[in-house]
């Protein structure tokens, strides 16, 4: 009887498949639901690998990057997957650009919402607008929004938002509190 289960358990190839290996690789979230849908750990476990290997990419280490998102340097690879490449030496770098999901915050007429992007560019888009946006709340200098009038972020979903440029909206947003944050990333559930 035992043998009869192990060989319906063998592949064709000769090799077992395991339960086990199914539940223990990665499967990033690919859309706002998807990642919503997980539980908070998870969210906070795939938020923190698109952060760490934006810090790679600013050139971080990997155990660098692990020890200040409190993970395990072992699983990033892993989890990043073609956002990593491994380099002659053994050493483990950042690609220019990826496709992880990251959950960001973005400013729009109606105040702050969360979308998610799918492209590191699009992200340091985003990034790069917050900090003009930044700078003309602090000083008043509307010189770094020129560079974003007329331009947009895509979203995960494909859908094209447009970057807040306008001076009057920013002003209202700012007087009623909603354009000061601490991070560009989108806090986890």
């Amino acid at each position: 009887m035992k043998r009869q289960r192990k060989r319906a358990r063998r592949k064709t190839d000769g090799k077992r498949s395991s339960i086990r290996s199914a539940q223990s690789r990665f499967v990033p979230p690919r859309t706002l639901e998807e990642f919503f849908a997980m539980p908070e750990r998870n969210q906070e476990f795939w938020s923190n690998v698109g952060q760490m290997v934006t810090e790679m990419r600013a050139g971080t280490s990997r155990r660098q990057a692990a020890r200040k998102f409190d993970l395990d340097p072992q699983r990033l690879p892993k989890a990043a997957g073609s956002a990593m490449r491994k380099l002659r030496n053994g050493r483990w770098v950042a690609r220019p650009h990826d496709r992880l999901l990251r959950v960001l915050v973005i400013v729009t007429r109606k105040g702050r919402r969360e979308i998610g992007v799918r492209d590191s560019r699009q992200a340091s888009l985003l990034g790069r607008h917050w900090t003009a946006v930044e700078r003309y709340r602090d000083t008043g200098d509307a010189s770094a929004l020129r560079e974003f009038r007329g331009k947009h972020i895509i979203d995960a979903s494909g859908k094209r938002v447009r970057l807040l440029t306008d001076r009057r909206a920013l002003d209202r947003l700012g007087s009623a509190g909603v354009l000061s944050f601490e991070t560009l990333y989108a806090k986890a559930a």
